[in-house]
């Protein structure tokens, strides 16, 4: 498939020196992966512009299916890189305003619309579960530990990490893990709602694959129409009209996909259905 490799994208060149993002495609899932091991993987300021130009291409290619974000190594991010923080989170611009990278990374993996799925071993600290929650939903082996501490080095939380919290956990919840700074277990951040699942390591890798594939070999109809349709519910800003149309165009286009009929007569059948609306190879 022809997308950019951004371990070797000569846009960045500091990307080479100081962290990088790597890109498999395999079977028809993209797997992206954050490599800064000397920093915990954490995010510096060319990082997040690989994110940003890669995501894009990625839900743009017919040959990728599912999306999967995960660290290098055994730890998935510790947030933006504390030694290029301010370039990362308020990189000042000629015209005098300034530029969250990271929450432009994170932007860039929200607007992907086929499905995306962060996988969590080890640390996932501040940025790195903003990164993170920005997939539809996040997978953690039992070693994972998260927290955000932007209390704890005197910072806010970006605005776009925030509000998800506040959305996913509640007002009360979302105060109390940005409030104390507390770094939390992976069976405590289940409880929270940071993670969707956690999973015992030593069957990480295998659950993971299955999940994946288990993603795959759904109606890419069924999905890509629900996940906006469920993106559209915190969507506060698009108008009651707006969500109306959509749903309405939704609704209307299902009777024309293949899926569904694909779809009742596996059923019917007992079979396992092979689903044919935008399909990949």
């Amino acid at each position: 498939m022809t997308v950019m490799s951004p371990a070797t994208n000569t846009a960045h060149p500091e990307v080479s020196r100081a962290g990088r993002i790597s890109l498999s495609v395999v079977d028809g899932v993209a797997t992206v992966e954050i490599s800064n091991l000397s920093q915990r993987n954490a995010l510096t300021r060319a990082m997040c512009l690989e994110v940003q130009e890669l995501m894009p291409q990625l839900d743009a290619h017919p040959d990728v299916a599912v999306v999967v974000l995960r660290g290098a190594g055994n730890t998935f991010c510790a947030g933006a890189a504390i030694s290029e923080l301010a370039s990362v989170l308020i990189d000042p611009q000629a015209d005098g305003t300034t530029v969250d990278h990271l929450s432009a990374a994170d932007a860039a993996i929200a607007a992907v619309s086929k499905p995306t799925v962060a996988l969590v071993e080890g640390a996932c600290m501040g940025g790195g579960w903003q990164i993170a929650s920005a997939c539809d939903f996040i997978i953690a082996n039992d070693q994972a530990v998260i927290g955000l501490t932007p209390a704890k080095i005197g910072i806010i939380y970006p605005r776009p990490g925030l509000e998800r919290l506040v959305r996913q956990m509640g007002h009360a919840k979302a105060k109390y893990i940005l409030l104390t700074g507390q770094t939390f277990s992976a069976t405590e951040a289940r409880a929270l709602g940071l993670v969707a699942d956690v999973v015992p390591s030593e069957s990480f890798e295998d659950k993971c694959a299955a999940l994946v594939s288990t993603l795959r070999s759904r109606s890419r109809f069924s999905m890509l129409a629900m996940k906006r349709l469920v993106d559209l519910t915190d969507a506060s800003d698009s108008g009651l009209a707006v969500i109306d149309q959509e749903w309405a165009e939704a609704w209307s286009a299902m009777p024309d996909s293949p899926d569904m009929e694909i779809g009742i007569n596996a059923f019917l059948n007992r079979e396992q259905p092979r689903f044919t609306w935008g399909s990949v190879a």
